[in-house]
């Protein structure tokens, strides 16, 4: 499905033109300005899947935090922008082939972090709650405890589940279940399980970080049936040679100047990967 067609990015003329008329002299940046112009980036097509491929200062970064911010996605994570990014949004035009869903959202390599991070902090949070409920067990179980007023319910309670309980069912039913059974990688791979769950417009940026080679072809397959069977349209930033290697996606070389859509086969990083394990072809074969 494709609800993004095309997006227009200002040429550098546009550019010169609006800062040439700009009455402001003091700014610490021109961003998103300059930034993708320099690459030649203008009129980018789009298909169900498409990837935005290239180097650290690429600029595929920005590229997917402009057309979001055009469209206003929704997203959760902060992102780089300076006083004049609304200024260049609006000198940006898209086609719309069909009404994006409500669902369509920027996900990106920092929102998976905080994902991650807040797991663990609930993990520590259990953690110290279950020692304090293992305490609690021992005192209600092995206690003198006499009901006495209705003051005393809630220690009438624990008296009584802790001795028709054992330690580990008291626990597992005063605290929230652990989530510690989750690897980094596995947390990872269930945040985008769950943020790509309907039909919409996805911008991934760098999904690949935290994720295992396993794990990244995994998304792979995630990304291509969600795409074929549940009507779903995904823009990528991504240098990951497993995500490149999609059949069916559209790749433009951020790299080059001026930018134009390649084959996987035909990116820098995908042959300096091909080209060391092709000079080590001998030793896995041993």
């Amino acid at each position: 499905m494709i609800y993004l067609s095309d997006f227009y990015f200002p040429d550098r003329e546009t550019e010169y033109t609006f800062l040439m008329n700009q009455r402001r002299t003091c700014y610490d940046s021109y961003y998103p300005f300059k930034v993708l112009s320099r690459g030649g980036l203008g009129a980018v097509s789009f298909e169900p899947i498409t990837i935005f491929y290239g180097g650290n200062g690429s600029g595929k970064t920005t590229v997917l935090n402009v057309i979001g911010e055009t469209l206003r996605l929704e997203r959760d994570s902060l992102y780089n922008r300076s006083s004049f990014f609304e200024d260049y949004i609006k000198l940006c035009d898209y086609r719309i082939a069909r009404a994006v869903p409500e669902d369509s959202r920027v996900i990106t390599s920092d929102d998976v972090f905080d994902f991650m991070l807040n797991i663990r902090n609930i993990n520590e949070g259990i953690d110290l709650r279950r020692e304090e409920l293992l305490k609690d067990y021992m005192d209600s179980k092995y206690s003198d405890f006499k009901f006495k007023t209705l003051d005393d319910y809630e220690k009438l309670k624990k008296v009584n589940l802790s001795r028709r309980t054992t330690q580990s069912q008291y626990v597992r039913k005063n605290v929230m279940d652990n989530v510690r059974e989750h690897s980094n990688g596995e947390s990872a791979f269930r945040y985008f399980v769950e943020k790509i769950e309907k039909q919409g417009l996805y911008l991934l940026d760098e999904p690949e970080n935290s994720l295992s080679p396993e794990r990244q072809k995994e998304l792979i397959g995630y990304i291509k049936d969600s795409a074929r069977f549940f009507n779903s349209q995904f823009i990528i930033a991504t240098h990951s040679p497993f995500l490149l290697s999609m059949r069916e996606a559209r790749i433009y070389d951020m790299d080059e100047s001026p930018v134009r859509a390649k084959k996987w086969t035909e990116l820098k990083n995908v042959r300096m990967y091909y080209d060391f394990f092709k000079a080590h072809e001998k030793e896995f074969e041993e």
